[in-house]
């Protein structure tokens, strides 16, 4: 039987703690420097060397600054690789994050109330209404939820909707919003209770959804329904397209077909064969569009995909746990970076299910693979578009050993037809729903 720590274990403690000759070494070293610093291994950062044998021309890296749209950073970054290859459009050509961003809030919104009606029945105490509650909305999404605001919105560059306060420093407004949002639960659930009829609900959903249109144009700006796109190319050459909408923008511009681009995952927990579709409850953004769809492989597929895009010349959207085994300034994530075992000797190994199973980690920032280093055809680090801009890593690029992405990255988005054909009949099952909290819900 445990029992409460008494003196004698804790003289146990200190003698075993004076039986190590290091020991007072290690704790000025600790005490004065932090673990990390205590515990760096500098070879890391030799075999780390920015040099790649594939390595993509993708122009300058974004800032997402202070929000959470790493996710819809990345993946306007692989669109907008695909127009300066194209159409050879300046260095720090962007497309409009901020565009993407108000429908995703207003989006978001919409289907929140969804959720909550559908709940509306469960006690407040029930683990789906305390997970609804916790949060709203937020910044974070999921390739598929990028895809469905495209699909129904398009997108447009930077220059004709910009950043503004509030799209750069998000704090302030997802307080304020979800605090609006949570007295609508509130306003909803009362007229569920009270029986009200379905045009009831769907007029009272429809004014919060005015409000919701209001304060996000307030903080955002309104966007554009059509617009100029006029630019100089990398010859100086002039460009101008009039009249244009985001849609014919995006198909003009981009002219990717989304169905095609598919997420797939590795999370080689028990309940999660290979091979399988999966997609997580309550996760979403548009109402009716496109669901979230991840198809679960071993590591082996999941890095032969990336590499056969990047081999064909087109960068790959991932998302991986970014603050496990990383320096920021540096730009270095690897295994071997910290030496914590022998710094401690104590033994922190986990395996990558295990840290799943038991929160140690999950997905929580999206990047962009823009080179790899191949030798004797096997991938040994990867570069990395990240999108924090130029003050970190090298001039905003990471570099990613192979053993990292193994142990910390969890999706990657491709081309379908880098896919086996056994898999891509997999693509077109009916998905395994996980529940709202399952770490391959986790939002980039």
């Amino acid at each position: 039987m445990s029992k409460a720590i008494d003196t004698s274990l804790l003289t146990e403690f200190q003698t075993d703690l004076e039986k190590r000759p290091e020991h007072q070494v290690i704790e000025r070293t600790v005490t004065k420097n932090g673990i990390f610093a205590s515990a760096t291994d500098f070879q890391s950062q030799t075999a780390m060397t920015p040099v790649f044998s594939i390595d993509l021309d993708t122009g300058d890296v974004a800032n997402q600054k202070q929000s959470g749209r790493c996710w819809m950073f990345a993946a306007l970054n692989t669109m907008r690789h695909e127009i300066k290859n194209k159409f050879k459009v300046p260095k720090d050509f962007e497309l409009s994050q901020n565009y993407t961003y108000f429908w995703d809030k207003l989006e978001k919104a919409n289907y929140f109330y969804e959720n909550v009606l559908k709940t509306a029945q469960l006690p407040l105490t029930d683990r789906k209404i305390a997970w609804l509650m916790a949060t709203p909305q937020q910044d974070g999404g999921q390739w598929d939820m990028i895809v469905a605001i495209i699909q129904k919105y398009g997108v447009v560059p930077q220059s004709v909707m910009p950043e503004t306060y509030n799209s750069s420093k998000s704090s302030e407004f997802n307080r304020t919003y979800n605090l609006k949002l949570r007295k609508d639960a509130i306003t909803l659930r009362a007229l569920v209770a009270k029986k009200a009829s379905e045009a009831e609900i769907a007029k009272q959903k429809a004014a919060m959804l005015s409000d919701d249109y209001r304060m996000l144009t307030y903080s955002f700006g309104e966007p554009p329904t059509t617009f100029d796109f006029e630019y100089r190319d990398a010859d100086q050459n002039y460009h101008i397209k009039q009249n244009l909408t985001p849609q014919k923008f995006f198909k003009e511009y981009v002219g990717w077909n989304l169905d095609d681009y598919v997420s797939i995952i590795n999370g080689p927990t028990a309940d999660k064969p290979y091979n399988q579709m999966y997609t997580v409850e309550m996760l979403g953004n548009v109402v009716d569009g496109r669901q979230v769809r991840h198809l679960n492989v071993d590591m082996n597929t999941f890095r032969s995909v990336a590499l056969k895009q990047l081999q064909a010349g087109e960068s790959v959207w991932f998302g991986c746990d970014v603050g496990q085994e990383s320096e920021r300034q540096k730009g270095i994530m690897d295994t071997k970076l910290y030496r914590k075992n022998e710094l401690f000797d104590i033994n922190f190994d986990l395996t990558k299910a295990q840290r799943l199973d038991y929160g140690e980690s999950l997905m929580t920032h999206a990047m962009v693979l823009t080179g790899v280093d191949v030798v004797d055809g096997q991938p040994t680090k990867w570069k990395v578009e990240n999108s924090w801009g130029k003050k970190v890593g090298n001039d905003g690029f990471f570099v990613m050993s192979n053993d990292w992405m193994n142990e910390y990255c969890y999706q990657v988005v491709v081309n379908k037809k880098y896919l086996s054909a056994n898999l891509q009949r997999v693509l077109a099952e009916k998905p395994k729903v996980l529940a709202p909290w399952d770490p391959m819900g986790a939002l980039a």
